[in-house]
């Protein structure tokens, strides 16, 4: 089999038809100059923000050479820690993921246990050193971790903890031109106190008695070290009122003495609050912030690119003002010519010896029941018990990719069903953590089958209530999931891959845990380890704001 599924062709123009209507959505709270459905590369040596449309987290980027690379938190899915690459700072593949067993983290990461929503893999920082790529990140509960590799797309190294500590977040290395390495975390628990530490030639060593306070506000995170023409920068975020804003100081050395902070952009809620993210400096000498915007929606925190200008020593992040601050830019010209449009999400054949990289597990899978060996050319999952009934949230093994923002997508899948057991669910879901004690099956809807006395039947469910609509009696399902701007979603079915009857429609995409709406794929039986669905490939087809599609 292909690398495409062989209804690829067919799905495609049903899919493109079925696009729901560009409404307001993210558009509504930009200025006019980003009140449009285009996005990322527009094929004039121009781009417009955001330029990933979905929720890229947390971002951290480096430049070697003419590539640069990048990295995105992924809280409790696994594998965690994506890895980007592109060549021009707008499009962006998945190459790779850092973490691929998050139980090197912890147990409470495991299909067994799912105990991290809004938790696990919070932000880190990439670098390239001493002929190494390196990651370092955070994770709420359990401190500071690190890995490295020789080339981004891995293998990554078992994970090292650099800190073992509760209540640390958003962390960075830096290593000075003679070698020496620095450390750099906030303790959010012990508010907002930015600590500095020397580490060890492991790199994975804190020097305990060198760690000091080099900087405390309302919300001081996000940190980065750099040093730009022997001046060394603290770059980091704060909240001013209620908004978080880009802030900075500098100093004649890394041990100090610190200059005031420098305000790098104007706090922006219409434009969700650009802050996390990296200054890169291109090979034709401008400079570049790539960052989230982290006021998310139900699509997460999207990506976007801004210029930077230098002023009085300063790198100012957007259009600089009268006063030298910075403020939004949505539009601007390529950062490199003749580059080609690549996105991160995108479809699967199954028809290589693993995954593609954009999919990742809700939370560490249970190895042993997945295969894409068991029939070439399809997924085959295997059905299991979860740990909450058909709370889908307590599913294991449930196969995921981010939404996307755009005037219209589309993520279908075809199923096989002839290995269902009774009792067996299998289909395809959206799915948002929500943190309501009393309802952890909020957010979560699905389509698909469900097979009982001998029978299929079709079924939907709605935050863990399920209901059959009718016998289904094919060997074989196409399950549909299309939204655009307003993040209004309609599932829908078919027998054949051309017609398809919408089963529910309109329901509105959320946000919770600080994640967007996941997609995906899913099968559990909570009478017991039996059947198995075969997945024959799956499409995701983006609107790339031409009237084609990226896959």
């Amino acid at each position: 089999m292909t690398s495409f599924p062989r209804w690829l062709g067919a799905l495609s123009v049903v899919a493109a038809g079925a696009a729901v209507a560009a409404s307001p959505g993210w558009a509504a709270a930009q200025p006019a100059s980003g009140r449009t459905a285009q996005w990322g590369d527009l094929g004039h040596g121009r781009y417009r923000n955001p330029v990933l449309p979905a929720d890229y987290s947390d971002l951290d980027a480096i430049r070697v050479g003419d590539d640069y690379y990048a990295i995105s938190s992924s809280f409790q899915f696994s594998p965690g820690m994506a890895i980007l690459h592109s060549r021009d700072l707008v499009n962006w593949e998945t190459v790779g993921h850092a973490v691929p067993d998050l139980t090197q983290v912890s147990p409470e990461l495991n299909w067994d246990r799912m105990n991290r929503y809004g938790r696990g893999i919070w932000a880190g920082a990439i670098r390239h050193h001493a002929g190494r790529f390196w990651i370092y990140f955070g994770t709420p509960e359990e401190g500071y971790f690190m890995t490295s590799a020789a080339r981004p797309a891995g293998p990554w190294a078992p994970l090292r903890q650099v800190l073992r500590a509760p209540g640390w977040d958003d962390c960075a290395p830096f290593w000075d031109d003679d070698g020496k390495g620095y450390f750099v975390g906030t303790n959010f628990s012990d508010g907002y106190k930015i600590h500095l530490w020397e580490m060890a030639p492991d790199n994975a060593t804190l020097i305990a008695a060198s760690d000091r306070v080099i900087y405390q506000s309302k919300g001081s995170e996000a940190n980065k070290l750099y040093e730009f023409n022997g001046t060394y920068y603290h770059f980091f975020s704060e909240v001013q009122g209620d908004t978080r804003v880009m802030m900075m100081r500098r100093a004649p050395s890394i041990h100090g003495p610190w200059s005031a902070k420098r305000q790098l952009m104007h706090a922006d809620v219409s434009a969700m609050q650009p802050n996390q993210g990296a200054i890169v400096q291109g090979p034709d000498g401008n400079w570049y912030f790539f960052t989230h915007h982290g006021d998310g929606d139900w699509a997460g925190r999207a990506a976007s690119l801004l210029p930077v200008h230098w002023i009085d020593g300063w790198p100012v992040i957007g259009q600089p003002d009268r006063d030298g601050i910075g403020t939004m830019v949505w539009e601007a010209r390529m950062p490199a010519s003749n580059s080609r449009r690549l996105f991160p999400q995108g479809g699967d054949g199954f028809g290589g010896p693993a995954l593609a990289p954009a999919w990742e597990w809700n939370y560490q899978p249970r190895m042993d029941k997945w295969s894409l060996a068991a029939r070439p050319g399809y997924l085959r999952l295997h059905a299991f018990s979860g740990l909450d009934g058909g709370n889908l949230l307590k599913v294991g093994n449930v196969l995921t990719q981010r939404v996307v923002r755009t005037g219209g997508q589309s993520f279908a899948a075809r199923l096989e069903l002839k290995g269902m057991a009774d009792g067996q669910h299998a289909g395809l879901l959206h799915f948002t953590a929500q943190p309501h004690a009393a309802n952890p099956a909020a957010s979560t809807a699905s389509a698909g089958i469900v097979m009982a006395d001998g029978r299929r039947y079709l079924e939907i469910s709605r935050d863990g209530t399920y209901t059959r609509l009718r016998p289904w009696t094919h060997d074989a399902i196409w399950l549909r999931s299309s939204w655009g701007l307003d993040g209004r979603s309609t599932l829908a079915v078919s027998a054949d891959g051309k017609r398809f009857e919408p089963v529910l429609p309109d329901f509105q995409l959320t946000w919770g845990a600080y994640r967007g709406s996941r997609v995906g794929l899913f099968t559990f039986n909570p009478a017991g380890e039996r059947g198995y669905v075969d997945v024959d490939g799956v499409t995701y087809a983006v609107d790339n704001r031409a009237g084609a599609s990226v896959r």
